[in-house]
C-alpha cells in the first residue's frame, strides 16, 4: 500500500496560502467532508496489520488521526481504485479480485474495518478491466440486499453487482471510454454523462444477468451561456481538455452538470497554486462552469449559474457529491472543492481559486485523490 504514504503532511490553509505543521492531529469529533492521505503500518502475526490512517478535514482545514485500525493484509497489500460514499475499494491483480472496506471512514469502528468481497472480474471482449476509472453506488448501506456497485474502467467497460446476491459481474459496454459514473437516488438510476456533455446514459437498477443492457439516451438542452469575449472562448474549446460531471444534490435532489477545464503541460511544479502533478503531468485549471438542471415552460434545461447558493461541490476522482456548507463551518459556500487535475478550491463568484500548497518535502503527488461525503455518528 505504498501508493497510500504522503508522509510529512500537515495542517493545510487555502486562506493563508501556507502549510502549518500540526504536531498533534486530533480524532474526528464531527465528520466533514474530508480527504485520506495516508494509512501506515506494522504487521501482526497471523497476516494482519495495525494501522494508523491521517485524514484532511476540509471544514476545519486540518489533519485528522485514527490510530489502531485493524487491516487485513490482503486489502492492505492491494492497489487502492476507488471510492464511493466513504468506502474504498482494492483491486488485487493476481487473483483479480476487488474487495470494499471503509477504513477510511472517520464514524466507523475504529479498531476493526468492515471489509465486503466481490466477484472476480471478467472482461468484455476489445475491453480492459485492469485500470479503473472511478467506482459509485447506490446506497453506503452494505445490509441492503439489492445495493449495486459499479465500476466504470477505462474504456468502454461498465461493470454491475449486487455484492449481497451476486456471484459474478454483469458486464456492459458503454458507448464512452471516458465519462464519470454517478448513482442518483432522485432517479434511482445510474447515470454517464457523454463527452461535451449534451447527453445522458442512464442504466437502472433492475439489471439482469446474461441480457443484453441497453441505456436510455438524455439530450441535454443548454440555456443562458455565460457571455466570455471571444479570446477566452476560443482558450477553452480550442487549447483546453474538458471533464464533465453529474451531481446531485442530497439535500434538495437539484442536478448540476460542471465542466471542468484545464491544461495539460510537460512542466514540472510543485506549486498547487495553478498546477498538480500528476503522472509526470502538471494540469492547469482555467475554469469551471456550472449548469443546474431547471423546469421551464419550454420543458427542462441546464441552465449557466455563478449561484449555487449554500451548496459546495466536491470533485475528485471519487463520485462527486455536494452539501450545504452552513451543515459544515468552515466549508466555503458557492464553490468547488478539487483534486485531481489541481487541488484548492474555486470561488464561482469570482471565478479564482484558492490553493493548497504542497508541504515542503512531499511527494508532489496526493496519492489519494478521493474527496469523501460526510457521515453522521
Amino acid at each position: 500500500m505504498s501508493q497510500l504514504l504522503l508522509r510529512r503532511l500537515s495542517k493545510l490553509s487555502p486562506r493563508n496560502g501556507s502549510l502549518i505543521h500540526d504536531e498533534k492531529a486530533r480524532l474526528f469529533s464531527t465528520s466533514n467532508p474530508y480527504l485520506p492521505l495516508e494509512c501506515t503500518g506494522e504487521a501482526l502475526p497471523g497476516g494482519r496489520i495495525i494501522a494508523n490512517v491521517l485524514l484532511y478535514d476540509s471544514a476545519k482545514q486540518e489533519l485528522l488521526s485514527v490510530p489502531g485500525k485493524t487491516v487485513s493484509g490482503e486489502f492492505y497489500n492491494g492497489k487502492l481504485v476507488g471510492a464511493s460514499h466513504g468506502w474504498t475499494f482494492s483491486f488485487d491483480r493476481r487473483d483479480r479480485l476487488v474487495s470494499m472496506s471503509d477504513i477510511f471512514n472517520p464514524v466507523a469502528s475504529k479498531t476493526e474495518m468492515t471489509m465486503v468481497p466481490l466477484p472476480p472480474l471478467s472482461t468484455l471482449e476489445s475491453c480492459q478491466s485492469q485500470v479503473f476509472w472511478n467506482v459509485a453506488m447506490s446506497s453506503q448501506d452494505e445490509e441492503d440486499e439489492d445495493w449495486v456497485v459499479a465500476i466504470k474502467f477505462l474504456g468502454r467497460q461498465l461493470s454491475l453487482c449486487r455484492p449481497r446476491r451476486d456471484l459474478r459481474w454483469t458486464n456492459i459496454l458503454t458507448p464512452f471510454s471516458y465519462s464519470n459514473l454517478m448513482y442518483s437516488k432522485r432517479d434511482q438510476c445510474f447515470y454517464l454523462p457523454a463527452p461535451g456533455g449534451y447527453h445522458l446514459l442512464s442504466y437502472d437498477l433492475n439489471f439482469q444477468k446474461d441480457k443484453e443492457e441497453d441505456p436510455k439516451f438524455h439530450e441535454l438542452r443548454f440555456r443562458d451561456l455565460p457571455d466570455l469575449p471571444q479570446s477566452e472562448w476560443e482558450l477553452l474549446l480550442g487549447s483546453c481538455c474538458k471533464t464533465e460531471y453529474l451531481v446531485e444534490s442530497a439535500a434538495t435532489g437539484e442536478h448540476f452538470l460542471v465542466k471542468w477545464y484545464y491544461i495539460l503541460t510537460s512542466a514540472f511544479n510543485f506549486v498547487y497554486a495553478q498546477s498538480y502533478l500528476h503522472y509526470g503531468y502538471s494540469y492547469i485549471t482555467k475554469r469551471f462552469m456550472v449548469f443546474r438542471e431547471e423546469e421551464t415552460l419550454e420543458g427542462r434545461y441546464m441552465c449557466y449559474t455563478e449561484d449555487i447558493g449554500d451548496m459546495c461541490i466536491f470533485l475528485s476522482n471519487s463520485e462527486a457529491f455536494c452539501v450545504q456548507a452552513s451543515s459544515f463551518p468552515g466549508l466555503k459556500s458557492n464553490s468547488i472543492y478539487f483534486i485531481g487535475k489541481g487541488f484548492g478550491i474555486y470561488d464561482l463568484t469570482s471565478g479564482s481559486s484558492s490553493p493548497f500548497e504542497c508541504p515542503e518535502g512531499a511527494p508532489a503527488t496526493l496519492a489519494l485523490p478521493y474527496w469523501f461525503p460526510p457521515f453522521s455518528f
